[in-house]
């Protein structure tokens, strides 16, 4: 099976050479897919992997006995095609998702072109359904109309007949009148007959003069009727003007949305793209510092091997009596020293060393006595109930820790008795040498001063490259926070600018819809309003023509009533004579 591995070099310190091994990083399925190999899986490599360097990546083939077979290869072509099929394939898939984007889109649209058409239909329709109102209630008011211009066509019909009558009497008075002016120029006398003759016919023209006081009444009401519906009309009219006041306003409504969107997109075009930059930028430094912090990684475990090495090679000092560990005397000073003044200070070391050997011996002693409480607790432990098990695993937490402190503690005091113990036997060394007493064994001891001392320092170098890599790591990880609050309120700015553009859209198609129905309607009322209006006006001019008319004949009918008065005493007066 095909395996991605990186290659790890341990250093073999002082005693080795150098070691290769492969982290296993992920293996490659039947299907050619790759799946992260879970755990720290390491597997001794061929000397020539270490030729490669550590971190290398390289691809291995194992078998099912984890060995390997074949060459070991660096996988920087293999994870080149791998990226560039990852790559083809994530274009297939930025593609799809941009197809299946567009699909949305084509069906929000649709979805939307769909319910904007239904509200125009139901906008139609409730229009209609007012057009039908109004078109019964014009339809009944047309009606009324058409009755009261058959009733002023009635009485103008009246008047005529009447009027022609009354030429006609008046015809026949002239006559009369000029026959009796004849008869009184001649000097003749009105006989009886010829008396009640002209009465007769005074009598019936004082009956032929129209009463106008009935047709009068049909006129007012007529008048009343006509500024009644005018006034219904101009119920109408006005409502027209409202409706044409409110389209007027809803299409300057509709003209400033139209300039306001460009806009509006133009500028969540550039937030937009701000916000692309952002995140571009966001991803590079998020990719840096996961590098980093990988590097960081690398250095902490490298340190915390190191320190474990350095643990390791100063506890094996401080228990074995073969290896030396402790700095070397000045031996030229104490050469030169006096020879009573160094047997002194011999003694001295060798005081300062028994009293710490006992020291040391009591600190052991303690922690052996501590193990014996502790095995005294686990056996309580054992044969308690459940109840006294509780507090007895508190107790033995709180020895354990004890025993722990206490170990640490001797781990120090172990080292610094066989410190002193190396330089007490080095002061003993010279100065049973300067006395002339043969050191027979000599010193044979390994001596891990020098390495310890090597691992103590690189420790600190490695100590102070960490604490820069942390500094590095966590002005990073401020800059990476930083940038992603200003990624973060970028996008509630573009998420609140794009609802404020969908919603100016919506509305602007809305008062698009309501203008067009508010232009339908008016529209609507003037082809309704107008004919109505010019019918009523017909009807007005008509009725004031029979008023008009009305009037003429009262003047007339006032007049015949007194020329008859007249002619009545004329008569009266002929008859005396």
């Amino acid at each position: 099976m095909l395996y991605l591995a990186e290659v790890q070099i341990q250093k073999g310190g002082v005693f080795g050479g150098n070691k290769a091994q492969l982290k296993l990083l992920a293996c490659q399925r039947a299907d050619q897919s790759w799946a992260e190999v879970q755990g720290e899986e390491l597997i001794p490599a061929p000397d020539d992997v270490s030729n490669l360097g550590s971190g290398v990546m390289v691809m291995v083939n194992l078998g099912n006995n984890r060995q390997i077979q074949g060459d070991v290869e660096p996988a920087a072509r293999q994870l080149l095609g791998i990226f560039k099929q990852f790559s083809k394939t994530l274009e297939k898939s930025r593609q799809g998702e941009e197809e299946i984007e567009a699909w949305k889109q084509s069906l929000t649209y649709q979805s939307q072109e769909l319910n904007r058409r239904e509200m125009e239909m139901e906008a139609k329709l409730e229009q209609i359904q007012q057009m039908e109102a109004e078109f019964e209630r014009l339809e009944q008011q047309r009606q009324e109309i058409n009755i009261a211009q058959d009733s002023a066509s009635r009485l103008q019909e009246e008047l005529d007949r009447n009027r022609h009558e009354l030429e006609l009497a008046w015809e026949q008075l002239r006559s009369e009148q000029a026959r009796l002016e004849n008869q009184a120029n001649q000097g003749a006398i009105l006989g009886q007959e010829q008396a009640n003759y002209i009465q007769s016919i005074l009598n019936q023209l004082s009956g032929a003069v129209p009463p106008t006081a009935l047709v009068r009444d049909h006129l007012n009401q007529a008048w009343d009727f006509l500024n009644q519906q005018q006034e219904i009309l101009n119920q109408h009219w006005a409502r027209l003007d409202q409706h044409r006041q409110s389209a007027s306003q809803l299409q300057q409504t509709v003209d400033r949305q139209t300039q306001e969107l460009p806009n509006k997109k133009q500028e969540l075009q550039q937030l937009q793209a701000s916000v692309d930059e952002i995140k571009a930028q966001l991803q590079a430094q998020q990719k840096s510092l996961e590098s980093k912090q990988e590097a960081l990684q690398i250095l902490t475990a490298q340190k915390q091997q190191q320190e474990d090495l350095h643990q390791q090679l100063s506890r094996l000092a401080v228990s074995s009596s073969g290896i030396k560990i402790s700095k070397s005397v000045d031996i030229q000073h104490l050469e030169q020293m006096p020879l009573g003044e160094l047997e002194s200070l011999v003694s001295h070391l060798q005081q300062e060393t028994d009293k710490f050997v006992r020291f040391v011996n009591d600190q052991e002693e303690e922690l052996r006595y501590q193990k014996q409480v502790i095995d005294e607790v686990q056996a309580k432990i054992n044969q308690a109930n459940d109840f006294d098990r509780l507090t007895l695993e508190g107790e033995m937490a709180e020895e354990q820790d004890r025993y722990q402190m206490l170990e640490e503690t001797l781990i120090g005091q172990r080292k610094t008795l066989r410190e002193r113990e190396e330089i007490f036997h080095q002061h003993q060394r010279i100065l049973r040498k300067r006395q002339g007493i043969p050191d027979e064994e000599g010193d044979q001891r390994i001596d891990l001063g020098p390495v310890l001392s090597q691992l103590e320092s690189q420790s600190q170098q490695q100590t102070e490259e960490l604490q820069r890599w942390e500094t590095q790591v966590s002005e990073m990880q401020n800059s990476v926070q930083q940038l992603q609050e200003t990624f973060n309120r970028q996008v509630g700015d573009l998420d609140g600018k794009r609802r404020d553009l969908e919603q100016l859209e919506q509305e602007w198609q809305q008062n698009k819809q309501q203008m067009a129905t508010l232009s339908a309607q008016v529209d609507t009322y003037q082809e309704m309003l107008q004919p109505v209006q010019d019918r009523l006006n017909d009807i007005r001019q008509r009725l004031e023509e029979m008023a008009n008319g009305l009037n003429q004949l009262q003047e007339t009918g006032d007049y015949q009533l007194q020329a008859i008065a007249q002619l009545q005493q004329t008569i009266g007066t002929m008859m005396q004579q």
